[in-house]
């Protein structure tokens, strides 16, 4: 996995005045939730890799996000619903953004990795105080991390789903957090997490219009 380790409990970047700038700037397609649901859908945030030659830095992954926003410091967390849909930028082998090493490829494996600390990041427990809670965050880190690595493994089941109404395979698995999801999709990878919202019943398409991820 080649995808830059997000520190879980670190909250979201603050978006730019132009909140779809870098989702614009992306050079493949981004996937949510298909029409099937209904509810409100929100920007997540972006990840961008190593600039090209001519200085653009471009995204490597980001999300979209549907149901409630995950909490933002020690809030209630067990009654949100959501779902969160990663898309990650399929990469070939290529510099690391400081130019010392070189990045693997992207894979299912880094869909899930993203997705899983994600999850992470939006159901630690808020009772925790600072100190446990990066105990915490760190140890269910490096769990999550050696999941994503073993997609074949008994920690994951099977579940086929639509994208963009064709039936596409994934990877699965349930904890006490919420469940995640990996696999791939024209163009792309796709994770997903969530909670309180039934993977069995979401479908994933191309988002045309990201004017509709305006929190409402």
């Amino acid at each position: 996995m080649d995808v830059t380790h997000p520190t879980a409990g670190a909250p979201a970047a603050r978006r730019a005045a132009d909140p779809l700038a870098g989702y614009h700037a992306a050079d493949f397609p981004w996937y949510g939730l298909d029409e099937g649901w209904t509810g409100r859908r929100w920007l997540g945030q972006v990840g961008t890799g190593q600039r090209t030659a001519d200085g653009v830095q471009t995204p490597d992954y980001g999300t979209l996000g549907h149901g409630d926003e995950p909490a933002r410091g020690p809030e209630p967390r067990d009654t949100r619903r959501f779902a969160v849909v990663v898309t990650v930028a399929r990469r070939d082998v290529r510099r690391s953004a400081d130019n010392t090493g070189t990045l693997e490829a992207t894979s299912a494996s880094s869909a899930a990795w993203l997705a899983g600390s994600g999850l992470l990041a939006a159901t630690w427990p808020g009772n925790l105080d600072r100190t446990l809670r990066q105990s915490w965050l760190d140890q269910q880190s490096a769990l999550a991390w050696d999941l994503a690595d073993d997609l074949d493994g008994p920690a994951w089941s099977s579940l086929t789903l639509p994208v963009n109404g064709l039936p596409q395979p994934f990877r699965y698995r349930e904890s006490e957090h919420g469940w995640v999801l990996a696999g791939e999709a024209p163009g792309v990878l796709i994770g997903a997490y969530g909670r309180s919202v039934s993977a069995y019943g979401v479908g994933f398409t191309t988002v045309t219009d990201l004017g509709t991820y305006d929190g409402r």
